[in-house]
């Protein structure tokens, strides 16, 4: 028999929670609770869901602040909640490690699909046969460890950045659209958030770029997209 996915819920909302609750075991999910930020921590270290939806706002600390510590020592799938829409909100959300974000009040049927679609892209990043390493000008990608190296220092990517990554490592020296790369790392029911897109980029390049805003890997081609090439 399959081991059930276990999904950790983090909302100071009890009502939030029960109404989460239903829907995820109704799909077939096991479901893990905490009220606040410290818990949250305790729960993602000790059980090890296989993803966390965590509310932006809780009455001890920040939901940014919980993600940052939680990937100090999980790269676990994290699904940030908000009720504030403004884009700043949500970059900040991703930026602080949050492999996508989800807008209060939301309907049922957007959450499950946010759910299996990050899900889907975790287990897709698991590794598989062992392959060649790439490596260009100190950049090097473990692809059978799912592990980022530059100049010998191992970079933390979350699954999402790491999809990306690979992705353009993959198609080397080709312009990749956001539309393909949307398919290729986030999948079905994304189409037109090309802004997804351009914060993974951004995120992905604070991270292994020496210098983010004069790129040595990945190039934006203005009107066509991205392109990962080493620096000549």
């Amino acid at each position: 028999m399959a081991k059930r996915e276990r999904i950790l819920v983090v909302d100071d909302e009890v009502r939030y929670i029960r109404a989460i609750e239903i829907n995820l075991k109704a799909s077939g999910y096991e479901v893990l609770s905490a009220t606040d930020g410290a818990t949250a921590i305790e729960q993602t270290a000790a059980e090890k869901p296989d993803l966390v939806l965590l509310d932006r706002r809780l009455p001890d600390l920040q939901g940014r602040e919980v993600c940052r510590r939680i990937r100090e020592f999980s790269d676990v799938p994290i699904i940030m909640v908000t009720a504030l829409a403004e884009n700043s909100n949500m970059v900040e959300g991703l930026d602080s490690g949050a492999d996508d974000y989800i807008t209060k009040p939301f309907a049922a049927d957007e959450l499950m699909a946010r759910v299996r679609a990050v899900l889907r892209r975790a287990a897709l990043s698991a590794p598989r046969e062992r392959v060649a390493d790439f490596e260009v000008a100190g950049l090097r990608v473990d692809f059978a460890q799912q592990r980022v190296f530059r100049d010998g220092c191992e970079i933390q990517l979350t699954h999402t950045e790491y999809r990306l990554l690979r992705a353009l490592v993959q198609d080397a020296g080709k312009v990749l659209t956001p539309e393909y790369l949307l398919g290729k790392v986030w999948g079905g029911g994304y189409e037109g958030d090309d802004h997804l897109v351009w914060q993974a980029i951004h995120r992905l390049r604070q991270k292994i770029e020496p210098e983010p805003k004069c790129p040595h890997y990945i190039h934006t081609r203005p009107g066509l997209g991205y392109v990962l090439e080493p620096p000549a």
